[in-house]
């Protein structure tokens, strides 16, 4: 079996032959695991739980496959649902956990004439980052993880959270000022 199909091309072949559905799993389990570790799901069982969970949903709903989202959106959309649903039947709080991705969200969250002098001073060390994360609500944190850590383009953003599209730049741009909020060392532009 090729691997170099698409993500499409596999779904296709799976509804023939379901054996084939383990290439989509081993295409996108370590980046779902990825992603729900920074969604918040800090413990490995858990996660591997919500995997099999959303694995398992997304396989018998592949003949309701939306073939007009990518596989990946669709997927990621599933991991997200069944995350958010864990953490509802755990009233869980999500236990934030970045890597050195926080760089890029960093940059961001500067006003784009900010004075690159004092960002270059300032290093945000990842704990810091991490707390700051878990202060915020969580839709937020999901936007910023989406866009910054998983980098999810706005159309992915939407139909992965559900939302219309022109709500996915207002979402980032509060998400951005309540993390800034909580990270009040951060230089700004006046």
């Amino acid at each position: 079996m090729p691997h170099d199909m698409t993500d499409e091309e596999i779904v296709r072949r799976t509804l023939l032959d379901k054996e084939v559905f383990g290439l989509l799993i081993e295409r996108y389990e370590a980046k779902l695991a990825r992603y729900l570790e920074r969604l918040g799901v800090g413990v490995r069982e858990d996660r591997e739980d919500i995997l099999q969970n959303a694995f398992v949903k997304a396989y018998k709903n592949l003949n309701s496959f939306d073939a007009t989202l990518t596989f990946s959106s669709w997927m990621y959309r599933i991991a997200h649902n069944e995350t958010m649903s864990f953490f509802r039947r755990k009233r869980a709080r999500p236990q934030v956990i970045l890597g050195e991705e926080g760089e890029a969200l960093l940059m961001e969250l500067q006003d784009a004439d900010s004075d690159t002098a004092a960002l270059a001073e300032h290093r945000l060390s990842n704990e810091e980052l991490t707390k700051a994360f878990s202060k915020i609500e969580p839709k937020y944190r999901e936007a910023l993880v989406l866009r910054f850590f998983e980098d999810r383009s706005y159309a992915e953003m939407s139909d992965i959270l559900q939302i219309p599209l022109g709500t996915v730049s207002t979402l980032l741009y509060r998400a951005k000022r309540a993390l800034r909020a909580v990270l009040p060392e951060l230089p700004m532009a006046h």
